[in-house]
């Protein structure tokens, strides 16, 4: 059903029509999972609630009475169980936001009882503004999936995060976000201008002057080069690409690390055979998240016998050095990274 709209392919799926019901989901499923994304800070959740949203608009399709665009419906019904599933919840945070900076080399086991942010893969990220939207909009888009907003969003009650993602993510008018909320637009400017205050005293310094486009060239090259550092097991090559205050974390992994120093000694204690936290040889794959350069990283350990998945690395690359690493050590995201969880040897 290529270039039919909503309206046709509605009326067919009310008619107990699956596969027509089925060319709805694809269509919007990509910008309604970016949103839930935000809502949760969580790949894994965005997932299911995705899945929930288009379970629940199946089982109501028979009711909706075409009042507003199927989107907006859809939309209604995604916040609705974004915020039944926040319902409680604790924010998601990053190593930083709940611990000191550890000393160089300070190993601390895993925490599971953290709700930690998950990366977005760019492979999954679709534009919700309408292909007449001006280029700004886009960007805003593009912003509004980066590691920096979705910490700073999770500070947010769950109401006023949807009203700042509604709004000032997707654009959409305070009236239509007030419709869908079932909320007055007085009330919906108010959440906004609360919402908009308490983001700025979350998100970092300097924050608007981050790039929110792609990944430049230089970008690029520097996580060629840092790859290759990886492999080579390099700490010289690494220590060039570092800035002065880089700061380092690997959730699930409490202790975080700030400046070269710190890191450069953490990363030495793990890629020295001699060392007894030595973790092995590492190969790299470029990949993209949050519209930031990254890497995946696989590790082989003494005797094994392929590189096994081991983290997602996401990298915020500032005038030409790397100013901040996020190595989310969880192999179960490399399936939506479209990546293998296992590569083969390779002679270097």
């Amino acid at each position: 059903m290529p270039g039919t709209g909503d309206d046709e392919i509605v009326a067919a799926a009310r008619t107990g029509d699956e596969s027509a019901f089925a060319v709805l989901v694809e269509r919007h499923r990509g910008e309604l999972r970016a949103y839930c994304y935000r809502m949760l800070g969580s790949l894994d959740e965005s997932e299911d609630l995705v899945q929930e949203t288009f379970l629940r608009a199946w089982r109501g399709l028979g009711g909706f009475a075409g009042r507003s665009t199927l989107r907006a419906w859809l939309y209604r019904i995604a916040t609705n169980a974004c915020l039944d599933a926040l319902d409680g919840r604790a924010r998601r945070v990053l190593p930083h936001h709940v611990a000191a900076p550890a000393d160089p080399g300070a190993r601390s086991p895993p925490r599971t009882d953290v709700a930690w942010l998950q990366p977005y893969p760019d492979r999954l990220w679709e534009p919700a503004a309408s292909s007449e939207a001006e280029p700004d909009a886009v960007a805003v888009t593009r912003e509004t999936l980066e590691l920096a907003f979705l910490a700073a969003i999770q500070h947010l009650p769950p109401r006023q995060r949807a009203v700042l993602i509604l709004c000032d993510a997707l654009g959409w008018p305070a009236k239509q976000t007030a419709t869908l909320l079932e909320a007055s637009v007085a009330s919906v400017n108010s959440a906004l201008q609360r919402a908009r205050a308490t983001l700025k005293n979350h998100l970092p310094e300097h924050r608007l002057e981050w790039t929110a486009a792609r990944p430049t060239e230089q970008e690029r090259k520097v996580l060629r080069r840092y790859m290759d550092a990886l492999e080579r097991a390099d700490i010289a090559a690494v220590a060039d690409m570092l800035a002065e205050e880089v700061r380092a974390t690997m959730p699930p992994y409490p202790m975080w690390y700030q400046g070269r120093e710190a890191v450069l000694v953490t990363l030495a204690a793990s890629w020295d055979p001699g060392l007894p936290g030595y973790v092995g040889r590492f190969r790299t794959v470029a990949t993209r998240a949050n519209g930031r350069p990254a890497l995946a990283a696989y590790v082989r350990g003494p005797g094994a016998p392929a590189y096994d998945a081991f983290a997602i690395g996401v990298l915020r690359i500032e005038d030409g050095v790397i100013a901040e690493i996020t190595a989310f050590h969880d192999p179960g995201l490399f399936p939506a990274f479209a990546l293998p969880m296992t590569l083969p040897p390779a002679d270097r």
